[in-house]
């Protein structure tokens, strides 16, 4: 009797150490949480449709354990900030590399000079439009389809691009599949475990690989490439006042994201030449010699003084090349340990070199206010207060160094100049 009354109270435990008000990372462990914290199989949102889900839809679902009502700022694995915790002036709260989704909340209008017109940039602009109705996210007003793809935007959910049940896994050569070996713990951390013969781990974020398709949605929008080689640092939702947070991208990461972006970086032909429609990235986008150099001699506006050694700025990431994952997980860091720059025969651009996979402050999700000459002048982020705002465009001072991740004014220059800079020293194509 006593040996058999064990069994029930392991499993129970168990059960509470996958709940998501513990850690993420044990709740969903590379692969599929506890079904009981989505699913409910009596009491069912009556908005759920067949998938018996506790809240009206995809999205909701994820951000009950994803967004937290009261946050005082960054907390693990959060990517949303509650609409009470972000009044008008205030900042989302969730500094994670991919960004909050509260900037789809932040709308804003300012002025640029005193002949200007009154401008105006809406919260939508700022990034993948998730639709989750218990938490007021809603459809993108402005693309009914992912720019240069088919996907509806009336069904983009965090499901669009995370497998909720973790299917997808990467074994000891290197393989993703969603079928074959046990999944042995999540793939996306320095903390993770290595996959083992006869044992899998996760590929990165639970993102969906070659024939991924949400079971909702109807049509043929099956993705055709598998997610990216990449590693976060096991501390990563964190401000960057002090040290930065690099995580650490190997390979493939544009290519995914060409799962909806179908044809985002298709070169046209035209008679005798061809067109780039858009900034090379990936496996074709190598940094070379002229574009490492420049990289890994600019520390500012004005000042070309820096070395490959200590060159990486997490404003602007760039990918390896590599899907060496020991490599990699040496790498990601978030104690400035390792802050190497690019290199110009493996290094490339990708299309989170410029911009966020959730969303940010600025249009299109981008790292930095691309709209602007400056992302900073006389000093300061924004020019809250003043009458023109040419350069903080209607951002209160906290809520533009927050979209820089709370990296201190003092490291750029007192009139920093468009980080494309960075790559292109002055010289922009």
């Amino acid at each position: 009797m006593k040996a058999t009354s064990i069994i029930p109270i392991v499993l129970v435990l168990l059960i509470l150490l996958m709940r998501p008000g513990n850690n993420a990372i044990a709740f969903h462990n590379g692969g599929v949480g506890a079904c009981d914290a989505c699913h409910s199989m009596h009491n069912a949102s009556q908005f759920a449709g067949g998938s018996l889900l506790r809240a009206s839809d995809p999205s909701s679902t994820c951000l009950y354990c994803h967004e937290h009502t009261g946050d005082t700022g960054p907390a693990s694995y959060h990517v949303s900030t509650a609409q009470s915790d972000m009044p008008p002036g205030a900042p989302p709260k969730q500094l994670s590399p991919g960004g909050d989704f509260g900037w789809l909340k932040k709308s804003y209008t300012w002025l640029p000079s005193a002949t200007g017109v009154l401008q105006m940039d809406p919260g939508y602009r700022h990034g993948h439009n998730i639709i989750a109705n218990d938490f007021q996210y809603t459809a993108d007003i402005t693309n009914g389809v992912a720019p240069q793809g088919t996907y509806p935007a009336t069904d983009l959910t965090c499901i669009s691009c995370h497998d909720p049940h973790g299917k997808y896994r990467r074994d000891a050569n290197g393989l993703i599949s969603t079928s074959g070996t046990a999944i042995l713990g999540p793939g996306s951390y320095v903390s993770s475990a290595n996959p083992q013969p006869g044992l899998s781990v996760g590929v990165y974020r639970l993102l969906g690989g070659k024939n991924y398709q949400p079971k909702y949605l109807s049509g043929n929008f099956s993705f055709v490439n598998d997610p990216p080689a990449a590693v976060a640092p096991n501390t990563y939702n964190r401000a960057e006042s002090g040290t930065q947070t690099r995580v650490a991208y190997g390979s493939n990461m544009s290519e995914w994201c060409e799962n909806c972006h179908t044809t985002m970086h298709t070169i046209v032909s035209s008679g005798t030449s061809t067109i780039q429609q858009t900034h090379p990235v990936g496996s074709l986008a190598k940094f070379g010699s002229t574009l490492s150099t420049n990289y890994n001699i600019y520390v500012k506006t004005g000042v070309l003084t820096g070395n490959v050694i200590n060159s990486f700025l997490s404003l602007v990431p760039f990918e390896e090349g590599s899907s060496d994952y020991p490599t990699l997980k040496a790498h990601a860091r978030s104690d400035d340990s390792y802050l190497r720059g690019p290199d110009s025969t493996s290094s490339q651009v990708m299309c989170l070199t410029c911009h966020r996979a959730h969303a940010s402050a600025w249009d299109y999700a981008t790292r930095w206010n691309t709209n602007s000459d400056h992302i900073l002048f006389n000093g300061f982020y924004s020019q809250d207060g003043q009458a023109y705002q040419p350069y903080g465009q209607g951002r209160t001072e906290i809520e533009a160094q927050k979209a820089y991740y709370d990296m201190k004014a003092s490291r750029f220059a007192l009139n920093q100049d468009t980080l494309c800079h960075k790559c292109h020293v002055g010289a922009l194509p």
